[in-house]
């Protein structure tokens, strides 16, 4: 049973493929440049910018997940997204695989922020959330039709070892180590519930692998521990054995900043995530498999642990 993974180097596809050699022992990884995870992995180098390649990564897959994250632009996701993920489904449909989403929790109305869970309206604020609403709507259209089998694995923002990509990693975790303030945006006494990369990891390997997870929306273990931004940066600089000094970081001076680094000018719609308490619910997972969160402290202590290695 070959179990394919579609961006399979980045924070999400390598403990994924940890996770799935419980289960079986033919994972493709598919990526530029695939590295073994396991000893037995199959590398397909592919580009999936380049469509023309999708039916072949997916040829003989019986389940295929997608943690493909293309570059944070918002131009580039929508050109990108909705002509990708339909190949995917289109090939999925043809080789009779089964198709698991990796999503965030973008296309949620702002309305839901403070507490978000899978019955959440689907009311995007911001040009990427309308983005994933998009892929959403192609997927859950081909479910709701009976051409395919799927299921949405979704994450809160989420922190991790082999994710030095992430808010926490670039604006606190960098900064803290090179003796400089975290930075922050929004208001940080407001609390901020993260996904841990291996959890989100482990519980998509699990749905992934159950039979009747599939054609729901389920949300990954999230710690319940309702804490805030500043606290999440305490617990870092803690670890680190830094002063938790902060600087907030307002709307505007990533707009000033954008003028001169680019990448600054597509953060500005997704303060709002920032503004109001995050709380992402992960009861239906917690219910189903009694399987819950890694705690706050140990989470970050294993993700600064795996960054001095």
């Amino acid at each position: 049973m070959v179990q394919t993974i579609l961006g399979s180097g980045g924070a999400i596809g390598i403990p994924l493929a940890r996770e799935l050699k419980s289960y079986t022992g033919k994972i493709r990884l598919v990526s530029r440049n695939p590295k073994k995870v396991n000893d037995t992995d199959e590398l397909f180098p592919a580009d999936v910018n380049d469509l023309s390649q999708i039916d072949k990564v997916i040829a003989g897959s019986e389940i295929v997940y997608v943690t493909v994250g293309f570059e944070y632009r918002t131009k580039v996701w929508q050109k990108t997204w909705p002509s990708f993920i339909r190949e995917v489904v289109k090939a999925c449909r043809k080789y009779d695989a089964k198709l698991v989403f990796f999503d965030n929790v973008y296309m949620y109305a702002k309305t839901a922020i403070p507490f978000m869970t899978e019955a959440s309206p689907i009311m995007p604020p911001s040009e990427k959330g309308k983005v994933r609403a998009k892929v959403l709507e192609i997927i859950l259209n081909e479910v709701e039709q009976n051409n395919l089998k799927a299921l949405i694995s979704r994450a809160a923002d989420f922190y991790g070892p082999d994710n030095r990509n992430s808010a926490l990693s670039i604006m606190v975790i960098d900064n803290l180590r090179k003796g400089k303030k975290a930075q922050a945006f929004g208001d940080i006494s407001k609390i901020h519930t993260y996904t841990y990369t291996p959890d989100a990891a482990k519980a998509t390997a699990i749905l992934g692998n159950t039979a009747d997870a599939y054609n729901q929306v389920w949300h990954v273990p999230t710690t319940k521990e309702k804490i805030t931004n500043f606290d999440w940066i305490g617990l870092i600089a803690k670890e680190l054995n830094k002063e938790p000094k902060v600087q907030t970081v307002p709307t505007w001076m990533l707009h000033a900043a954008g003028l001169f680094i680019p990448m600054m000018k597509e953060f500005p719609e997704m303060v709002y995530q920032y503004e109001n308490d995050y709380i992402f619910d992960s009861s239906k997972f917690e219910k189903r498999f009694g399987i819950y969160a890694t705690s706050p402290k140990d989470g970050i202590k294993r993700t600064l642990e795996s960054m001095s290695q």
